[in-house]
Order: structure tokens, then C-alpha cells, then sequence
């Protein structure tokens, strides 16, 4: 008989949200105090944990479902081998994707820009909410990433609506206002975290936004960080583009407490 080789089984997200990192936190402090503390305050224990563990699933069963190619490109992404930095837990998700699918289409957005498109799930999503003449115009950097975003679009009815541009954001960006590019109704603002501030800068500044446009900026609530005082890069660079857009007069914004946190964005008129 010949040798079998075992196949490797699904990799397993890693909790990279605030709610995630609770609820992993709260489950193992269960764990550990079973048994050791009285009834009453492990049943309030757990009962914080069963907040934290049940709400995500609870979210996302009340949230239209995502559309069978989503699902496809979600799946593809995690079975890929990452690397340099690189993960699976990049990737928006059915929540956010449904998120961003809804507002693009309550905005009756035309022409929406990514910046940091990685596989292209929320590409895909932003896409299937425009009409057939609409355009995602995503950046992303990265070849292999970008690669497993073009072989997704190929398969997908709303795949042709989506144009990548590979190369640095800001360089693009800048290349894009010089030429002057049609402007853009919704962005979606998903890249390298220290990068956050000039891009939103560039955007402001220049004529890439249409009138009454909006931004979506990610991960805004960075795991916690911000609050916490546990400091990453990443951390401290969301903190520091938090604060700097909380007192900027050009704008308006709401921070949502979804996945890792979205903030909206409104320019002001000037």
C-alpha cells in the first residue's frame, strides 16, 4: 500500500480584533480559574465570555449572506501559503464586505478607489454593488497578492469593473491626480497603517473626490491598542492618525466598533 500523506487541515484566524481578542482572553481566564473561584464569580465570568465568544457569530448570522464568488476568493485566501508579513486575517470579511457593499450602494457611488486591495474580497464586494458602468479602481503593492485578486475577478460577473493598480499607493495616487483621473464617490482606505495620514492628506488636497464623497478608513480601533496602551507600530500609528483626525477641521467622522474598527469620513466644504 502506498504511503498516504496527511493533508493539512484549515488554518485556524488568529483573534485580531477587539471583541476576538476579548473573547479568546476571557474563554482561556475560564479555563484557568475553574474550580478555584467560587460558583458565583466564575458564572459571572463566563457569562462575560459568552458576550464576547457569541457576538461576531450573532453579527454575522443576522447579516445578508455574502455572494457564493465572496465566499470562493474568503476561502481561497485562507488556503494560500502567506508570507512577508503577509495573512489571512488581512482580508475585510463577510461583515465588513457586506458593510462597505451597503454603503457604496446607499451613496450611489459610481467610481470607488482602494487603497490596499490585498486578495480583492472588499474589491469584489464594492463591485457588486455598482452598476454594470461602474469602476474599483484598487491599488495594492503586493504581485502575489494581487495575483490571487485577478484570477477571483476573472470568475466573477462584477469582476470586469474592478481595474488594479500595482505599485505604492501614494505613487499612484499622485500619478492619478496629475493626470487627472475622474474623482471618486466612496474610498476605502486599507493599507500600511503609517501611510494613513498622507493618503488621506493627498485626497483632500487634491481633486480625486467628487462632491459629497466619503472615506472608509480600516482598522481604526487596531486590536484594541489605541485605548489599551499596548503599542505596536501599527498601533502607534493609528493612534496618532485617530488623534490628528479627530481635531482636523476638514472633516467630519464617526468611528464605528466594527471588526477592527471603520471610521467614516466626510470632507467639509471649504
Amino acid at each position: 500500500m502506498p504511503d498516504t500523506v496527511a493533508t493539512p487541515g484549515p488554518v485556524i484566524p488568529r483573534p485580531v480584533t477587539p471583541t476576538a481578542i476579548l473573547a479568546a482572553q476571557l474563554t482561556e481566564l475560564c479555563d484557568q480559574l475553574s474550580g478555584t473561584v467560587s460558583g458565583e464569580a466564575l458564572d459571572k465570568l463566563a457569562r462575560a465570555r459568552d458576550l464576547a465568544t457569541g457576538l461576531d457569530s450573532y453579527v454575522t448570522a443576522g447579516t445578508t449572506e455574502e455572494s457564493p464568488e465572496l465566499a470562493d476568493l474568503a476561502r481561497a485566501t485562507s488556503a494560500h501559503a502567506w508570507h512577508d508579513g503577509l495573512e489571512q486575517e488581512m482580508l475585510s470579511g463577510h461583515v465588513e464586505g457586506q458593510l462597505l457593499k451597503f454603503l457604496v450602494r446607499m451613496s450611489s457611488a459610481v467610481r470607488v478607489l482602494e487603497i490596499g486591495m490585498f486578495t480583492g474580497y472588499s474589491a469584489l464586494a464594492m463591485a457588486e454593488a455598482l452598476p454594470d458602468f461602474g469602476t474599483v479602481v484598487a491599488c495594492e503593492i503586493d504581485p502575489g497578492a494581487a495575483q490571487v485578486a485577478r484570477a477571483a475577478f476573472e470568475g466573477c460577473a462584477a469582476g470586469h469593473r474592478i481595474r488594479i493598480e500595482l505599485g505604492p499607493a501614494l505613487q499612484t495616487l499622485q500619478r492619478m491626480a496629475a493626470a487627472g483621473e475622474e474623482p471618486f464617490d466612496f474610498v476605502f482606505i486599507d493599507a500600511d497603517k503609517g501611510g494613513y495620514q498622507a493618503y488621506l492628506d493627498l485626497l483632500l488636497d487634491s481633486s480625486l473626490l467628487a462632491t459629497d464623497a466619503v472615506i472608509a478608513v480600516d482598522n481604526t480601533l487596531m486590536q484594541g491598542q489605541p485605548w489599551t496602551g499596548t503599542t505596536t507600530e501599527n498601533g502607534s500609528a493609528i493612534t496618532a492618525f485617530n488623534r490628528a483626525l479627530a481635531a482636523d477641521p476638514r472633516t467630519e467622522q464617526v468611528l464605528i466598533p466594527v471588526r477592527d474598527g471603520l471610521t467614516l469620513i466626510r470632507p467639509l466644504p471649504r
